[in-house]
């Protein structure tokens, strides 16, 4: 049940107004722009710790970027209770606990503000639940749906209740109606992604629409005739942007399901990997853009899109980008969606695999030049030392490598370079209003993968490969960090094994429709010397004909890249001219700079703030822990510090009684290697 801890509220600001961070991005079109400038390029070498608030909330690594407003910060802990926090001391004012443990991402909150009765409400996805609180208290609002929550899988066209459903990254406001999507597995079954507005006071849906279109919808005849009555996802699970002035929502949809091979959805699917402009007040669609037609690479729109606005032929014009995994980015005329750099529609090659029918032609934008490397060859393999650049070498020379959009094969590993992390990931770009710059954050290592034919010896081994090798793999051998390797289960219990199955974790979806039957198998597979022996299939197929074998990230022995570096970046582009401003490696791995091995780049998650006062704020990187300050006009680190864990989030930044704050929340997680996760918001000011 409901349980929520109350602490007396303590006044929390005084004197000068207070600057807010009021919502996920910044702002409602997603800038993550602050015109603030107390802290600039002249000082910001002086910043130091102001406070920190260790949510003691055990080691699920999060992704919160938190909200603030009116000095006081509303955050997120690692089992997904939200905190109401002093913005100025890192005193706990409320805690909100809803009795169930999360314990998938969770990016962040949404606040509104009652216009008439000035009561403002916070609202925080647990599981598959959607919260009302009350701003100031804590306490859900008993109003909003049914004891102050509502059932996210409820309503959604079909029987959702035994299928996950969460809500990873916040939704967006426009004025009453709070607009979401959701995360749903990679495979079947998995929910339809639909977009619902729901009212911020009663939580009744306001609309609804359906990104995989119904019968006689616009888009129905790009999917097989009862395919919206299985297909699942197309979602939107990166967030979205609002342009409260010409009421759009801009929505930006990932693939559907099952990722990698599509026989069951032949056709472009749309909306599947589409940006799509929606009327926000009725969810009526205005113009949309699909990136990718019949998505069998997993590439999703992965961030939420940027409101800017740029000059074209001496006339300012109002646009929104967004950014992909393949390093390309988008940029359209928000009213019209006509696309403000060239595009051209190149063709790839067919799929050789029984069934797949990959789509002749994409959509590859020619500016501004990706900011992510596009095919990998063996000029490129790392040269870290002699014997590394031997095995890489020889590992390449059994790759598949042709760029982008090459269909995978049964008979070898292809290479998807940018990898399956991207390119650009979740955190996001920054736009700069006074320049014209957006600035991005992109991995830039390499990932394989392949499919094989289904089947299996044993019902369980067939429930394995159908719901879980597309994450662990054929052979169990995951891709750490992110996919954990399941061939030692020492020290893992039925119970607890069953219970991550159920409710997931971390990237992990939930499986509560599993049947009893197929879960006590699975576990008993998993924990018996069955899983070792090997999964060749051997039966007759179970599920769709063909599988992917899992997400194998091309690292080198010793588990760095087996790439050259840059291995992440930092990038400055002008949206006026589509140039690149400045182009920098972002992070490192300590024991690499130890040994003269500087500015590689490592992975990265969570994206940038950019502030009038000349900096661009970033922390992201998976292994050093450190936040850092950039010059915005020429990418020269001008201040870092190290938090206690990574910081897999975007910082925000705000003023308390005049006093400027940056604020990063710090949990790790990514980085396996023996580091530890907690949850700790950190913030820092100048003396």
């Amino acid at each position: 049940m409901k349980r929520v801890l109350l602490f007396a509220l303590a006044a929390v600001s005084c004197g000068a107004a207070d600057t807010n961070w009021a919502a996920y991005g910044g702002n409602s079109g997603g800038t993550r722009y602050s015109a603030l400038k107390q802290i600039n390029t002249r000082n910001v070498a002086s910043l130091k710790e102001a406070w920190r608030y260790d949510t003691a909330d055990g080691t699920a690594a999060s992704q919160t970027q938190p909200l603030v407003v009116d000095g006081v910060l509303y955050g997120v802990t690692p089992k997904h209770k939200t905190v109401a926090v002093n913005a100025a001391t890192g005193k706990k004012i409320w805690q909100f606990d809803s009795g169930m443990e999360g314990n998938s991402p969770n990016r962040g909150l949404v606040y509104w503000r009652d216009p008439v009765t000035k009561k403002a409400r916070i609202f925080a996805g647990v599981k598959s639940f959607l919260y009302a609180l009350d701003a100031t208290t804590g306490v859900p609002i008993p109003e909003f749906g049914t004891g102050g929550r509502i059932d996210l899988r409820v309503g959604l066209g079909r029987e959702t209740e035994g299928v996950s459903l969460v809500l990873t990254t916040p939704g967006v406001i426009y004025k009453d109606l709070l607009i979401v999507g959701g995360r749903m597995p990679e495979a079947l079954p998995a929910a339809p992604g639909d977009i619902r507005a729901f009212d911020v006071r009663t939580g009744k849906v306001r609309w609804q629409f359906h990104t995989i279109p119904h019968p006689g919808e616009f888009g129905a005849e790009t999917w097989p005739k009862e395919g919206w009555t299985y297909s699942g996802a197309a979602n939107n699970w990166a967030g979205m942007a609002v342009d409260a002035a010409r009421g759009i929502v801009f929505v930006p949809t990932g693939s559907s399901a099952t990722d990698f091979y599509g026989a069951d959805r032949v056709g472009d699917n749309l909306f599947a990997n589409s940006l799509i402009a929606l009327k926000a007040e009725t969810g009526e669609r205005i113009w949309h853009f699909q990136a990718v037609k019949h998505d069998i690479w997993d590439r999703d729109f992965p961030s939420p899109p940027t409101l800017v606005t740029v000059k074209r032929d001496g006339k300012k014009v109002d646009a929104v980008a967004q950014t992909s995994k393949q390093g390309w980015l988008y940029l359209f005329d928000r009213e019209k969606g006509t696309p403000l750099f060239p595009m051209e529609a190149k063709a790839f090659p067919a799929s050789d695999v029984p069934g797949e029918v990959a789509s002749g032609t994409q959509m590859v934008p020619l500016k501004p030049v990706p900011f992510a490397r596009q095919v990998l060859t063996a000029d490129m393999l790392t040269k870290r030392t002699p014997e590394v650049a031997a095995w890489a070498k020889e590992r390449f020379a059994g790759f598949r490598s042709n760029g982008q959009f090459v269909p995978f094969t049964t008979t070898q590993e292809t290479v998807i370079f940018p990898g399956f992390d991207g390119g650009a990931e979740y955190g996001g770009s920054a736009f700069d209003p006074e320049t014209g710059l957006l600035y991005v954050n992109a991995n830039d290592v390499a990932w394989t993968s392949s499919l094989a034919a289904n089947g299996a010896g044993s019902a369980a081994k067939s429930v394995y490969l159908t719901q879980c090798a597309v994450c662990h793999g054929d052979q169990l051998q995951g891709s750490p960090p992110q996919f954990p390797a399941l061939r030692d289960m020492v020290g893992r219990t039925a119970e607890g094994l069953t219970g991550i199955i159920r409710q997931g974790k971390g990237r992990m979806p939930s499986f509560p429709a599993m049947s009893a039957k197929d879960l006590d198998g699975l576990v008993k597979f998993l924990l018996s010397g069955e899983s070792k022996e090997g999964l060749n299939a051997t039966a007759e197929a179970v599920g769709p004909k063909y599988r992917f074998t899992g997400y194998h990230k091309f690292l080198d022995p010793d588990g760095y890249p087996a790439v050259a570096p840059p291995w992440g970046t930092l990038n400055a582009i002008n949206l006026n001219t589509g140039e690149y401003a400045w182009k920098v490696p972002l992070g490192e791995y300590p024991e690499l700079a130890a040994q003269g091995i500087r500015d590689t780049g490592t992975e990265n998650y969570g994206g940038p703030v950019v502030t009038a006062g000349g900096l661009v704020f970033i922390a992201a990187t998976n292994f050093d822990k450190k936040i850092r300050a950039f010059d915005k006009a020429t990418g020269k680190v001008l201040w870092e510090a190290t938090l206690p864990f990574s910081a897999n989030a975007t910082p925000a930044t705000y003023t308390v009684a005049g006093k400027q704050y940056v604020v990063i929340y710090a949990s790790g997680g990514k980085d396996k290697r023996g580091s530890a996760s907690g949850g700790v918001y950190v913030a820092f000011a100048l003396p």
